[in-house]
């Protein structure tokens, strides 16, 4: 016989009432009161009759989140925060892979009502802004993700455009003349986004676009960067600096350049997009636009708890922050980095000699100053309706 909430409380020697304030999740419970409730309910395995606690308080206290995928780092770790933000609003989070099939999407779009949640964040990857449009379906929902959405939905991204802009911009700024773009597809959305942030920085910096240096990818995966990288190696005149539309890209394309011979950055510079742990620990640390998962997820929970409470102001479109960190695959490694154990450096040969570093001129400490000003460039946050 399952336990019943009566059980539970017996278990703990407290009251129903207590135990109930306990499953809720209420404020004022003593710690010590909480444990020994939470104790007796994974002791008897209690689980609470979600049915009647929709009836009782309005909402089933699930949300459910739709992405693409979760072998990628991106959603993965976008997953563990809005995880874990929903969390601390006393929701369970419900995960569904699409893998960007229309179908699963539809799907979501549509078919959730049968399930015991309360509202949807949703990441479409293969749903036209037109398909979503006609959603027949009063389910709160957030949208994330760079692809058009039509008007009348809470949307939120990082606005890719300015992100990608930057990116190339720094690139520029370090001295490249020649840089790749790798990662651009048919379909309108975060490419489409991030080659127009490319394009922009291009024609500031009095740069010609060439069409050559844009590499398209089936997907975005590390083997997608390997390939496009041995390509641009190709070229009659390659590279000096490529920009890859996401890091597990760049991860690929360092690997090539290692297989290759080709140095970085001394011979090519390398930017990605995401900020996903690897590029902290890729050898060398690899530059990146870094988005504000957390405040992505806090955007998007917040919208959605406005909507399950029954808000009804106009759609809002929210852009989240990001950061544009600058690493070793733009800046090069630090040369006590490049020492090895026993006063060699990578090339085998001794130190040189230390002497006494002169004082530098007023020249030499504003170039310091620049380079290391360009090392962090944060963009803030913006919203608007819709």
């Amino acid at each position: 016989m399952a336990a019943r909430l009566r059980d539970v409380a017996e278990r703990a020697g407290v009251s129903v009432k207590t135990a109930s304030n306990v499953l809720n999740n209420y404020p004022h419970i003593k710690p010590s009161t909480r444990a020994r409730v939470e104790k007796a309910m994974a002791e008897l395995k209690y689980r609470p009759n979600l049915s009647a606690r929709s009836l009782k308080h309005g909402r089933a206290g699930f949300l459910a989140l739709a992405v693409p995928a979760m072998d990628s780092p991106y959603f993965a770790e976008l997953a563990a925060r809005i995880t874990e933000e929903a969390s601390a609003l006393g929701f369970i989070v419900l995960l569904d892979v699409t893998r960007g099939d229309a179908d699963a999407e539809r799907v979501v779009l549509e078919g959730m009502r049968s399930h015991v949640i309360d509202g949807v964040i949703f990441s479409p990857l293969a749903l036209s802004a037109e398909e979503i449009s006609r959603r027949d379906d009063d389910l709160p929902m957030v949208l994330l993700g760079e692809r058009p959405v039509p008007t009348g939905f809470d949307h939120i991204a990082v606005d890719s455009v300015a992100a990608s802009r930057a990116a190339t911009e720094h690139l520029v700024a370090v001295g490249r003349r020649r840089i790749a773009a790798v990662g651009r597809e048919a379909v309108r959305g975060t490419a489409s986004e991030r080659l127009r942030g490319y394009r922009q920085a291009l024609r500031a910096a009095g740069l010609p676009y060439d069409p050559t240096l844009v590499i398209d990818v089936p997907h975005y995966d590390r083997a997608d960067g390997h390939a496009a990288m041995l390509r641009l190696l190709e070229l009659p005149e390659p590279p000096d600096a490529v920009f890859c539309f996401n890091d597990l890209m760049a991860i690929g394309a360092l690997r090539a350049c290692v297989e290759s011979g080709v140095k970085v950055p001394e011979d090519v510079a390398l930017v990605g997009f995401d900020d996903i742990a690897e590029t902290r620990f890729a050898n060398p640390t690899i530059t990146t636009i870094s988005p504000d998962l957390t405040g992505l997820a806090r955007e998007a929970l917040d919208l959605l708890s406005r909507r399950i409470s029954g808000d009804e102001s106009p759609a809002r479109e929210v852009r989240v922050a990001w950061t544009l960190e600058a690493r070793e695959t733009t800046l090069g490694v630090p040369r006590r980095r490049r020492r090895r154990a026993g006063g060699q450096d990578r090339a085998g040969s001794p130190p040189p000699e230390r002497r006494k570093r002169p004082l530098q001129p007023p020249d030499s400490v504003s170039a310091t100053s620049r380079r290391n000003s360009a090392r962090r460039v944060k963009r803030s946050t913006g919203s608007a309706e819709s």
